[in-house]
């Protein structure tokens, strides 16, 4: 996978040289690619905003500096493909963090990572022009504009590092184990992840749950089952109310209805 970013602070994207997703890179799973904004500016001033048209507060990013940067980093690279001859961006992914989008979650991540080419477009001020967005999807290219959370940020980089994190770990190769995103929360189960443990077994006057030592294996995958409806419930009424009542077995029901949870016209329902 290829990933351009596009920002009018690179530095704050070092951080993906850390950690897995620094690894994959070096080891050529995943091409990330940062870019200055300024680049592509034509004043000497290396203006990326103006004012608002209609008025208002703040400023908002040119249209004509993002146009000309992703033409440039979104342009599919030589591969005697006929796909997006000629197009600039036509295979490219455009990605637009924005609170003003639609929420970012793990099916999201899932989609984003059987990309080929991502571009992230990091926002400051008031926001990118709409119609660097519009211009990209008449280009043939598709554009996603999401938000991770109902809150505001200073800009769209915070934003890009925590999908691209979302989205890499998600590549092979990426992650040492890949069991170990089975289990984990908002996967295919529609289920937080159980709590976990490790040595020593006593700490604090705190003690492992006994049936981890136990080494009963089917003993352990039903109370870690059991922990995570309970968690999901206490934590997610929203995840509980959108689980499948047929993927649910009768001790899934028990822990359920423990916590308050009932079925009711076809899905799970808060009692009372």
């Amino acid at each position: 996978m290829r990933i351009d970013v596009v920002t009018i602070f690179p530095d704050y994207l070092a951080a993906l040289d850390l950690s897995l997703v620094g690894k994959a890179r070096t080891a050529g799973i995943v091409d990330v690619r940062v870019h200055d904004l300024r680049d592509w500016t034509t004043d000497r001033h290396r203006t990326v905003d103006d004012t608002p048209f209609g008025g208002g507060a703040g400023m908002v990013m040119r249209p004509d500096v993002w146009g000309r940067a992703i033409a440039d980093v979104a342009r599919p690279e030589p591969s005697g493909e006929p796909d997006g001859a000629g197009v600039p961006g036509a295979r490219a992914h455009l990605v637009v963090p924005t609170p003003s989008g639609r929420s970012f979650t793990q099916r999201t991540a899932e989609a984003l990572a059987g990309e080929d080419h991502l571009v992230f477009a990091c926002g400051r001020y008031e926001g990118i022009d709409a119609r660097v967005a519009e211009h990209h999807r008449a280009a043939g290219g598709t554009v996603s504009e999401l938000s991770i959370g109902d809150y505001v940020l200073n800009g769209g980089e915070v934003a890009t590092l925590v999908m691209i994190e979302a989205v890499a770990r998600l590549l092979p190769g990426v992650v040492g184990n890949p069991e170990s995103l089975v289990e984990e929360s908002h996967g295919a189960a529609g289920l937080l992840e159980y709590p976990v443990y490790t040595k020593p077994p006593a700490w604090e006057g705190l003690e492992v749950p006994e049936v981890l030592l136990s080494g009963h294996h089917a003993r352990i995958h039903r109370w870690r089952r059991d922990e995570a409806l309970r968690r999901t419930a206490a934590r997610r009424p929203d995840m509980v109310r959108a689980l499948d009542l047929a993927a649910l077995d009768r001790r899934d029901l028990e822990v359920l209805a423990e916590s308050g949870w009932t079925p009711r016209d076809g899905r799970l329902d808060r009692e009372g």
